[in-house]
């Protein structure tokens, strides 16, 4: 079996974690209808306290579900939604994408990947000790996040689990995916 959505999420409150949904819808441009980090401009609270006008690079949050059976082979539980994602996925190596990658979410939606989710001390609220286990060191020093990554709609649609994954992967230079 290919790449496929296995959840989908969204809250419509600043909550850590997001519960699991029949379907989301995205919004060209925006992120996930009813979800509180929809919008032109970042809505993520530390980033607004920065800046509120910069772009929202962050509408989407995608985390491969490889991630929560590594962090169940250390004791944690970790199911869909609960570390805050819109969209679930397996099959993908969702880290190794290169940035500009369009990922086709179904049948219609399309999403522009921009970078690697920041993981934060929320994750240790949520299960205390999980940070070290999204956040690690490659072998010379570089810190390697593994809590997922962002993107923006640039095709609105309907997603739903199931749905097939596709990948087109941006021409020129691989960019590595950096934390936005």
């Amino acid at each position: 079996m290919g790449a496929r959505v296995t959840a989908v999420s969204r809250s419509g409150d600043h909550d850590f974690s997001k519960p699991t949904q029949s379907s989301i819808r995205l919004l060209a441009g925006l992120g996930v209808e009813g979800d509180a980090h929809l919008g032109v401009t970042v809505q993520h609270r530390s980033r607004v306290a920065q800046d509120p006008t910069q772009p929202n690079l962050r509408q989407v949050h995608l985390i491969h579900e490889e991630l929560f059976a590594e962090v169940a082979r250390a004791g944690f539980e970790v199911l869909p939604g609960q570390l805050g994602e819109n969209v679930t996925t397996a099959g993908i190596d969702l880290l190794a994408l290169p940035v500009g990658t369009l990922l086709r979410l179904g049948g219609e939606a399309v999403v522009e990947v921009t970078g690697l989710r920041n993981p934060c001390l929320q994750i240790d609220m949520f299960r205390d000790g999980l940070l070290k286990q999204v956040v690690g060191r490659d072998e010379d020093g570089g810190i390697v996040r593994k809590s997922g990554i962002m993107g923006i709609v640039i095709t609105g649609g309907e997603v739903r689990p199931g749905d097939p994954v596709a990948v087109d992967l941006p021409r020129g230079p691989h960019r590595p995916l950096e934390r936005v």
